[in-house]
């Protein structure tokens, strides 16, 4: 079943203090059209330049995501982008006088209340999912940062944090379905450690920061005088210390709301791979540093599996790989079961092969007589021929081999093949082969259409082995 886009029905504005630069920022969140995406425009400055919401164009992470393109930089936009996409919008326009975004409460909380409020309106155009098919995942050792992407049939996340200290330390925070974005993770707010505050007080680097955007914990004994200072610096009559080891600025939405709010910052942080994506990440001890390097690692796979889905290009006037002779040295098929007539190119970890659909096809005969088309087993079948002569050209004597499928997942028929047709095979390496095992990735082409798309194991074995 196929998603529709998603965008805002209308425009809605909000204003709040940027909180490094102090700065009012009026922040507007707009309609966008189809395939547009998450952008930033700086309305603040000449010709209003836009920046896309894009991994790559992130500068810096030390407090919060910033990205920034031809000198136009925007600060803090984890929040945002997290309300967008816990919203399940696809293409906004943000617009912003400001070089960062308001912070706010320190949440996601007045994003996600400010798109209600406006509603959200479907558009034509099908989403693109980013479907999970490996493992995948980056490990930052400095920081013993660990995200995981696995498979699952929807976004799914799991976080933990652990700052091994007594008011903090290990935490888990789950979200398995992002209707629940919402109630159970929005409105979970920013924390630091209270001398994480003392530092950027003294550096002038939270100008507009204030004990009302973030949950500050102590982890030591402070004296009465330093809070009077933090009372002071802050405008407020009264600072305390809990027993909790938290400061009196706020009461905690949940018990682990640190935690959830580390599953926010991931869920923004990842929006920067610029696709929605089904898989189950598991996140340990994130932060903006490894999320949006991990975003980086998803924007390469994705274009990876992008890549495979075009068609490769042909060239009749250039002599082939491999002939129908040379195929039916390494194959031991023969007609009528001989499936691939060339095999255009191939490396280490791909093949390109071709067959000429012809009306003399002995399965035409019964499939259909009347309306004659290409049984989806057979172009499987010619796909693993194209497929096994990539593995059977690694070994020395090929003739003395054989494969057999051991599964075949993922498949998509989606154009029809009948005479007259050519089709493409591109297959490429899932995994290396081990043992005799080799699992495939592989796409059938009629000119620029995709008709098949399948994901094939299967195992070359010695005759005598069999």
């Amino acid at each position: 079943m196929s998603v529709k886009q998603k965008t805002l029905k209308e425009a809605v504005t909000i204003s709040g203090a940027g909180l490094h630069t102090g700065m009012e920022v009026t922040i507007t969140l707009r309609p966008a059209p189809e395939n547009h995406g998450f952008k930033f425009r700086r309305v603040d400055l000449p010709d209003q330049p836009v920046v896309d919401a894009d991994a790559d164009l992130v500068v810096d992470t030390s407090r919060g995501t910033s990205i920034e393109y031809n000198g136009t930089r925007v600060s803090t936009i984890e929040h945002v982008l997290a309300a967008l996409t816990g919203m399940d919008l696809d293409n906004v326009l943000v617009d912003l006088d400001c070089p960062e975004t308001p912070i706010l409460d320190g949440s996601s909380h007045f994003y996600v209340e400010a798109i209600k409020s406006v509603g959200i309106e479907e558009q034509n155009a099908e989403r693109e999912y980013f479907v999970v098919d490996e493992v995948i995942r980056y490990y930052d050792e400095k920081k013993n940062a660990e995200l995981l992407l696995i498979p699952n049939d929807t976004f799914k996340l799991s976080v933990m944090i652990d700052y091994e200290t007594k008011v903090l330390g290990t935490q888990n925070a789950q979200l398995d379905n992002l209707d629940d974005f919402a109630s159970e993770i929005s409105g979970c707010r920013t924390f630091v450690f209270l001398h994480e505050l003392e530092f950027l007080i003294q550096h002038n680097l939270i100008k507009g920061g204030d004990l009302s955007n973030a949950i500050v914990f102590v982890n030591r004994l402070i004296e009465q005088d330093e809070l009077d200072r933090l009372a002071t610096f802050f405008n407020k009559p009264h600072v305390e210390v809990l027993k909790e080891g938290i400061i009196n600025n706020l009461e905690l939405h949940f018990a682990n709301e640190p935690a959830r709010h580390k599953l926010l910052d991931v869920i923004g942080d990842l929006s920067l791979a610029g696709v929605r994506i089904k898989g189950h990440l598991i996140a340990t001890r994130p932060g903006h540093s490894s999320n949006t390097n991990f975003a980086k690692i998803i924007k390469q796979h994705i274009n990876g599996k992008k890549s495979l889905n075009l068609p490769p290009k042909y060239d009749p006037n250039v002599p082939p790989l491999y002939d129908i002779n040379e195929i039916k040295r390494l194959l031991p098929h023969r007609p009528p079961f001989l499936l691939v007539d060339k095999i255009l190119r191939m490396n280490e970890s791909e093949v390109i092969g071709l067959k000429n659909v012809s009306m003399n096809e002995a399965f035409f005969a019964g499939h259909f007589p009347d309306e004659p088309l290409m049984p989806g087993v057979l172009i499987l079948e010619a796909m693993a021929q194209s497929g096994g002569i990539l593995v059977l050209s690694s070994v020395k004597d090929p003739e003395n081999y054989i494969t057999y499928f051991l599964k075949i997942d993922n498949v998509k028929f989606r154009q029809k093949v009948v005479p007259g047709d050519t089709l493409i095979f591109h297959l490429e390496l899932i995994s290396p082969v081990r043992r005799g095992i080799c699992h495939m990735r592989g796409t059938a082409y009629v000119g620029n259409k995709v008709t098949t798309e399948a994901e094939l194991m299967a195992q070359i074995v010695r005759k005598q082995d069999q």
